[in-house]
């Protein structure tokens, strides 16, 4: 568990020099009039906007999960009966009965 948040800030520090580099790409680029350069810049702050927002993303997921396995561990029978419930509903919208002439 320690090792995923250790991995989560290591992938948002990426990012955002990822990100940083990104901006020093676009202002060289432009500064120089190159545009292969500016185009880069702009796709490197891209990527370490999106690495950013998908650490942030995996972090959110982390918590629904640890909660899902709790209350699944605090209360097993009620669990069981929700999936239970769930499965049927879904069986019956996949494979309709079908009407017998």
């Amino acid at each position: 568990m320690a090792e995923d948040k250790i991995k989560n800030v290591e992938s948002k520090v990426e990012g955002a020099a990822t990100d940083a580099k990104g901006h020093v790409k676009d202002a060289v680029g432009g500064l120089t009039g190159n545009i292969g350069m500016q185009a880069e810049g702009k796709f490197d702050q891209f990527a370490g906007h999106m690495q950013q927002d998908f650490a942030d993303l995996y972090e959110e997921g982390e918590g629904v999960l640890e909660k899902a396995a709790t209350f699944v561990r605090d209360k097993p029978l009620l669990s069981l009966g929700i999936v239970s419930a769930i499965g049927l509903v879904l069986g019956w919208l996949i494979f309709p009965r079908r009407k017998r002439s």
